[in-house]
């Protein structure tokens, strides 16, 4: 009686253990915004945690209208290049880019209602780029629809309005698909309600998700890469850097200029952006601005060179670049990193000049630099020098460190050692006035 207990037992742990060794560990990833760099650095962050967890698939709840087209690029292919079973439950939309991600995963899962698809490149009010912009993303599109076994034609037609995929779109209009229509023409694998839906319906019953929550640092650094901030970031360093050059000594805006720049570069910096390279450009233009300003006369090569080194510094940490080989971020985002680096430069000179006068005087700014001034009738008065004590003998009262007090015929006087170190007591003699200041040196040296 007692074995059939035990063995019963037996079976019952090693039923519970194998049942525990089946679980299928699933990781998830939200791309509810904007495809970004937040996006990709959320992107990264997900796939590596997952590795580390041991998970075995990965499943992205995707709501986008898309986004900067080089992010999007990275997170295909680093979807693309993963051991993960990749899936994506599109729970709303996945336009442009997030289209690209989509067909990138191993398996599609759309919503009621749902859409996938209008994947023309286009501007940021929304025009269509010219054809060498829909020509790349086409060609991006059908590789990663073929890499899936996915129909390239309809990919194509995602971007392309000249392509028509017959009972579905017309000649003349970009396609998007339903989530009848994805499921007809296969590029959806199943209507679901839900992510416990999705797993459900791929058989995974008996598992463990972890879900990828950005941290405050995340949201920090995706608020910091945003253009927008980037633009107002470099505003405030230019228009520091501005006064600080018309007004030097006054901190403040040096202060302001720093502050600033570090919170450019820093979140850029770890993004894998801004390089080495392209933060020394900026500080060497600064460098020669400062040289022409101070120390050449006019203007002419090194402030030229300057302001080159400066604006190609700043545009080129906003882009994904391998040191000039700008092919991953293409033509359209060189172009407007420089427009939001040269925009952002004439904005802040122009705020300096127009309101410049006026933050000076300002009483905010007034209680942050020192402006009081001692005059003479307030009763302040410089000490002149007395050059009857040129040449006069005495000594010194307490150590020239090298600075420190003398007595002459009874009066004690503030003086400076032209010997260095003079000890107390020794004899001394005046040897010149310089600056207001008595210069004394050992008597017999």
């Amino acid at each position: 009686m007692k074995f059939i207990k035990c063995l019963s037992l037996f079976f019952l742990l090693s039923s519970f253990s194998l049942l525990t060794l089946a679980q299928t560990k699933v990781y998830q990833l939200s791309l509810k915004d904007e495809i970004n760099p937040a996006a990709w650095r959320s992107t990264q962050k997900a796939f590596a945690e997952a590795k580390a967890s041991g998970a075995t698939v990965l499943i992205i709840d995707m709501n986008t209208y898309g986004g900067m087209l080089d992010y999007a690029d990275s997170i295909r292919t680093k979807i693309l290049n993963s051991k993960l079973k990749t899936i994506v439950y599109i729970d709303n939309n996945a336009a442009s880019a997030g289209a690209l991600i989509s067909i990138a995963c191993d398996k599609i899962y759309m919503s009621k209602g749902a859409t996938i698809g209008a994947a023309s490149v286009v501007n940021g009010q929304g025009e269509v780029l010219p054809e060498k912009y829909q020509s790349y993303m086409r060609g991006l599109m059908r590789t990663t629809a073929e890499s899936k076994g996915r129909d390239p034609k309809i990919a194509e037609a995602f971007v392309d309005p000249d392509v028509a995929v017959e009972g579905i779109n017309q000649k003349g209009k970009v396609l998007t698909l339903t989530t009848a229509e994805a499921l007809k023409t296969g590029y959806c694998d199943g209507e679901a309600s839900s992510i416990e839906d999705v797993l459900q319906q791929e058989n995974i019953s008996n598992y463990t998700k972890e879900v990828h929550v950005p941290t405050l640092t995340d949201n920090i650094i995706g608020m910091l890469t945003n253009p927008a901030v980037s633009s107002v970031l470099i505003l405030l360093m230019i228009g520091g850097i501005y006064f600080e050059l018309q007004t030097p000594g006054i901190g403040f805006a040096l202060l302001v200029a720093v502050v600033a720049g570090l919170l450019f570069f820093a979140p850029l910096y770890l993004e894998g952006l801004a390089d080495n390279w392209e933060i020394l450009l900026f500080l060497a233009g600064i460098v020669l601005l400062v040289l022409e300003i101070f120390l050449i006369p006019g203007f002419g090569v090194f402030g030229i060179a300057g302001i080159i080194c400066m604006v190609v510094g700043l545009a080129m940490s906003l882009v994904m670049n391998d040191f000039f080989d700008l092919s991953v971020s293409g033509s359209e985002r060189i172009v407007q990193s420089f427009l939001i680096v040269l925009g952002s430069i004439i904005g802040s000179i122009f705020l300096s000049v127009v309101f410049g006068g006026n933050i000076l005087r300002s009483k905010a700014f007034q209680r942050l630099v020192l402006q009081d001034e001692q005059q003479s009738d307030q009763g302040y008065q410089v000490t002149k020098p007395n050059f009857e004590l040129l040449g006069k003998n005495g000594f010194a009262k307490t150590d020239l460190r090298p600075s420190g007090k003398i007595e002459i015929d009874g009066e004690w006087y503030q003086a400076v050692s032209n010997d260095g170190y003079i000890e107390n007591g020794t004899d001394i003699v005046v040897s010149k006035i310089e600056n207001y200041n008595l210069v004394v040196k050992k008597l017999n040296s």
